[in-house]
């Protein structure tokens, strides 16, 4: 479904189970799981089919970001996390959700980060999985260079660097390939609708210059940093990171030694567990 958030912008939002389940004389009303993808510029694809195996603990909500996959195109200067963070609470009121857990994977999870510093009060519990708090090229480097040689790392370098069509083309077929130890299935990503100008202009305009570890402090609920030890886009490094900037009253941690970024991918039933009593807990 599109659903309208503001004049003129539209998400595509897909709802996996009901909200409110029988229990025995009752209605016990479930908690609700927002995921917040990667990118920027993919979609939700990437969490189905397997996030479908918390449909019984958690009411899912599987949203494409502002300007991306099947909602309305939206102009470069939306393109910004504080957009995407509010748009967060904002799809929240459409849909009459209140104290959601919020997911966000590598991009997803920066949007996390801000929207976790600007609407603290907003989540009942706030997942962030294969992410950075800023931007270390040289983490990157170096991980692509371990797992892949001086041409990751030149690839890397390239696109990370100056972010356009033709770098984006040598990072692809050097790179990509090295994010998860265990490949993924082609037609994954083909079922991806992929706005890769967002890519782009994200990449080579906030990125660069972001730190959301300031923000971090100001979490007042249940935080769960994820990250793979062989993740090389977002270092298990940057998630220390930002284990260090939460509070630590606050913060939990689970690393996934042989998995790469998104830990459900390489070690799905230990990532799931994790998942499943982090939402029970």
């Amino acid at each position: 479904m599109l659903i309208t958030i503001a004049p003129d912008v539209r998400l595509f939002v897909d709802i996996e189970g009901p909200g409110w389940v029988p229990d025995g004389p009752r209605l016990r009303e479930k908690p609700t799981l927002i995921l917040l993808h990667g990118g920027p510029g993919y979609d939700h694809s990437s969490f189905k089919p397997i996030f479908s195996q918390l449909a019984d603990v958690a009411q899912i909500v599987y949203v494409d970001h502002r300007g991306h996959g099947r909602g309305s195109r939206r102009p470069a200067d939306e393109w910004t996390l504080d957009t995407f963070a509010d748009d967060v609470v904002r799809l929240s009121d459409a849909l009459g959700i209140e104290r959601p857990i919020v997911l966000g994977q590598s991009f997803g999870g920066m949007v996390a980060q801000r929207y976790l510093a600007r609407h603290p009060g907003h989540p009942a519990k706030v997942v962030l999985s294969s992410t950075a708090a800023r931007f270390n090229l040289g983490r990157k480097l170096a991980m692509f260079e371990r797992l892949g040689g001086p041409a990751a790392r030149a690839a890397a370098e390239a696109f990370w660097t100056a972010p356009g069509e033709a770098s984006w083309a040598a990072y692809q077929a050097a790179c990509m390939h090295l994010y998860n130890p265990t490949p993924g299935k082609p037609e994954a990503r083909q079922r991806n609708l992929f706005n890769e100008q967002i890519l782009y202009t994200w990449s080579a305009a906030e990125f660069p210059v972001m730190d959301l570890r300031p923000g971090l402090a100001s979490a007042t609920c249940p935080v769960l940093v994820m990250a793979g030890a062989l993740d090389p886009v977002t270092p298990i490094d940057d998630a220390r990171e930002i284990f260090d900037a939460l509070p630590a009253a606050h913060r939990q941690w689970a690393e996934f030694a042989q998995a790469g970024h998104g830990a459900w991918r390489d070690m799905p039933e230990a990532a799931m567990a994790v998942l499943r009593g982090f939402i029970q807990g």
